[in-house]
Order: C-alpha cells, then structure tokens, then sequence
C-alpha cells in the first residue's frame, strides 16, 4: 500500500467533512453525551469545521441540533461514523454504514474480543462488512481520536475530568484506551504538544502499521510515539517500520514484557503480548526505539520534537552546580554513550575568560557564582569543539548571581543557531519548573535530573546511528 491510498483511508478519521456520533444523548455524563458535546464544543470554537449530526431513534433534538433516527437518514456528507451504543447493536449498524457508504469508522463500545468467544465472533462479523465495502475501522474497545487542530475529539472523559494538551509536533498512538487518556491529561500538565493521538483497542482494522504509514507522509508530525500491547500482523509491521523509521523517528512502550504483564495484556485488549525478546529484536532490526517506561517515551518524543540529530555519540557537559556534573557523567557511561574530549582550543579559550576557580574541562562547572555570561561562553566553546556531537546543559536556577531570563535566552540561541542538539537539566521545585517551562517554550528540551538528560540524548544518538547505518 502506498502512501497516498492509506492517507486517503484515513484522512476522514482525522479532517472529516461531517461526523455521525451515533449513540449520542443528552444524557450528562453518557459517553454519547461527551463525545457529541466535545465536537459541539469544538464547533462552537471555530476548530471543528465539518457537520455534527447526532445519531438516537429516541430524541428529535440535543442542544439544538436535530437528531437522526437512523443511519440512513444521514446527510451524504457524512464520512465518519463514532459508535458508542451497545456491543450486540454494533454489526447491525455498520450493515446500515455501509449501505450509506461512510468509509471510516470508530468504534468506541468495548464488550468485544476482549470478553471471548462471542466477542470475537461479533468483531470478525464487523471486520468482514468493513472489508467488503472498503471501510477503515478504528477500535472496538477504545477511545478513538484526538486531534486539536481540526477539533476531532472521540475521547469520552469530559473536560472537567481531563484536561486536554496543546497541539504539537508528536503523535501518541495508544492501545490502551485509558492509558491514552491519563497521557494526555498528563501532556496538558507538562505542556506537551500532541498533534494526533489515536487510541485503537482491540485493532481489528488499523493497526500500527496503518497508522506509521499516515504518519510517514504527516507534515505536522515530527515523531510518533507508540503505546503497544502486542503486534497482530509481525511481518507487516517490521516492513512498514523499516520504511518509515527512515523518515521519522518511532518510540515505542512495549508492555506485557513478563509472564504476569503479557497474561493482563491478554484479558485487557485480546492482544498476544509474545515473547519479549522477540520485540527486543524486531525494535532494533527495524530502527524503533524502545522506551522503558512512560516517562522515558515523552522524554524522547521531547528531544526529537526540539533537536537536531548528533553526528556522534560523544558529550559535552556544562554545569553551575558539581555534584549534578558527576551525576550526569555516569549517565553518560551507563547509557552507552562517550565523554567528549576536548580540544586544546576550547581549553585555552575557557581557561583566559573564566575566573580561577571555575573548573574548565567535561564537565566544565561554571560554578555557584556564575552569571549568564559564563554559560555563554562555555557554549560558544563547546559548540565550536570537533569533538563535541552533542550538548547537555545543566543550569541550577538557585544560584544567587544568575539572571534566569538572560541565561534561558542564551541557551536557546545556542540552540537555535548550532548544528548539534541542545538539551537542558534544570533540577528543582515550582520556581525551577516556571524557568524550565520558559526555556522549554523557546524549543529546548528541559529536564528534572541529569539522567534523563542524558537517556534524551542517548536515544538521538542510536537513531542518528541507525540512520548512518541505514545510508546507502
């Protein structure tokens, strides 16, 4: 499959014209109800552009809007169908979406392959109507789709329960429904941007491998990050990743890696978690990179949103503070990466501007009196070494000389201007988070210890790596 035919598939899931919510209500707190009231909520904002056509044979009118009684009373500009009515209804009605040929899908309701044998037996009774009539199907058993540039919001935890992020250069792909929904109330805290986020469930159509594919060819997204409790079709998946993890990067959060994860994984989507090592391989064979747990996934989609790629694996550290240079240089070693030698010239240079008591080396340690000057100076020096590929700046906001506005400013010029990726560590409370934020808001990445600076840059460094390797 091209790209052009998968885009087309599943360009309405993400820019429909007009929508069905169908099980909408004006029940509060109905998943029905939430889904209509985010599309109308969105509408009434200017984001969602398209129609909202709520679909219920027992209302006439929700808020306003009319009510369809039936699918085959829809306008012919519906080309997405969100289904939130109960499990044994669901393949009557995609009879009735096909014969009114909407092409795209998601179904919201679990009860599903996730329950047994009857599940399974509905959703291959689904699977087959969409694959007769050449509809994309989303789910069941999941929260469907956010995207806030185009106002697409099918997750069906209501606003004042979950807040929403920002737009952003990252896709967040979730098999988990409710994982997906604590991240982006999470992202919205940390402020995160995520372009696209799509909750898929039990997967019995799109899967991952669809969803690389769209991505591959989406100008908005620069990294795409993956929640995955098993693969479905492993051949298809290791093609399609080997061809898009050499145009975006790909992080992946693989659960179920032991006996007791994999037999949850099981009962929780119908997934086959496998054997992990297996996924160990394929990740590696295929360029994806494997993050180990949540936070380390957002602390990579972090720094492939913000950085350029490094030509090597060799670090330069600038530091106010000493023991959070030590920190930083095991993390340096036990991350597999090296400590950048410096040159004689860079040397030189710190050494005539630097008072006597500042430690000029790698880590170079500006001290606790330092001004934003210092900091300056250590990164015209690092970034102008050969030997430094990339560069991990540790700024503690405590000390009692540092102007913090001038220093976030340098340090996103420096970013900004250098060829080699930048990230920052700013370890601290409220006060540290509020200078972090600012910096981060300029397109540095920013992070609360120096280790996971460094994972942040490790992974850079292997996917640089595998794209070098990967040159023919």
């Amino acid at each position: 499959m091209n790209g052009r035919d998968i885009n087309e598939q599943l360009k309405p899931f993400f820019e429909p014209r007009a929508v069905a919510v169908i099980g909408a209500t004006n029940k509060r707190g109905k998943v029905g109800n939430v889904i209509f009231e985010n599309f109308k909520r969105n509408k009434e904002k200017g984001i969602f552009k398209g129609n909202i056509y709520p679909v219920n044979p027992k209302l006439d009118e929700i808020d306003g809007y009319k009510v369809y009684h039936d699918v085959s009373e829809l306008p012919d500009d519906t080309d997405l169908a969100v289904i939130a009515i109960p499990a044994p209804a669901v393949p009557g009605t995609m009879k009735k979406i096909a014969e009114k040929g909407i092409k795209a899908v998601i179904i919201i309701t679990g009860g599903f392959g996730e329950l047994g044998e009857e599940g399974k037996r509905m959703e291959r009774e689904i699977l087959e109507i969409a694959r007769t009539h050449g509809i994309r199907v989303i789910g069941p058993n999941c929260v469907g789709v956010y995207a806030p540039d185009t106002g697409i919001d099918t997750v069906f935890l209501p606003e004042e329960k979950m807040d929403r992020p920002q737009s952003g250069p990252i896709a967040f792909i979730s098999q988990s429904g409710a994982f997906a929904a604590a991240m982006l109330d999470w992202a919205a805290m940390a402020g995160i941007g995520i372009g696209k986020m799509v909750s898929y469930g039990n997967k019995i159509d799109v899967d991952d491998a669809d969803l690389m594919e769209y991505f591959a060819h989406d100008d908005q997204i620069k990294v795409m990050t993956f929640y995955i409790e098993g693969v479905k079709d492993g051949r298809r998946f290791m093609e399609v990743a080997k061809k898009v993890t050499k145009i975006k990067p790909i992080i992946a959060l693989k659960s179920g890696r032991t006996e007791y994860g994999a037999k949850a994984a099981s009962s929780h989507t119908g997934s086959l978690a496998g054997q992990d090592v297996i996924y160990d391989a394929v990740f590696k064979q295929t360029g994806i990179i494997r993050a180990e747990d949540f936070e380390h996934m957002f602390d990579l989609a972090k720094a492939f949103a913000k950085c350029k790629l490094p030509k090597g694996d060799r670090i330069g550290i600038i530091t106010d503070g000493g023991g959070a240079g030590v920190m930083a240089s095991d993390a340096v070693a036990k991350f597999g990466l090296k400590l950048a030698e410096l040159s004689e010239e860079t040397i030189k240079f710190l050494k005539e501007r630097f008072p006597p008591h500042a430690v000029v080396g790698n880590p170079t340690d500006v001290v606790g009196d330092t001004d934003a000057e210092r900091y300056r100076l250590a990164l015209e020096a690092f970034t102008k070494d050969p030997n430094v590929d990339a560069i991990l700046v540790i700024v503690l906001f405590q000390v009692p000389l540092l102007d913090e506005e001038e220093v976030i400013n340098i340090i996103a010029d420096y970013a900004k201007k250098s060829e080699k990726p930048i990230v920052a560590v700013a370890m601290g409370g409220y006060k540290t988070d509020k200078y972090a934020r600012m910096l981060e808001e300029k397109g540095v990445p920013v992070y609360p210890t120096p280790e996971r600076g460094v994972r942040a840059l490790a992974g850079l460094v292997r996917y640089s790596k595998y794209l070098r390797g990967n040159e023919k």
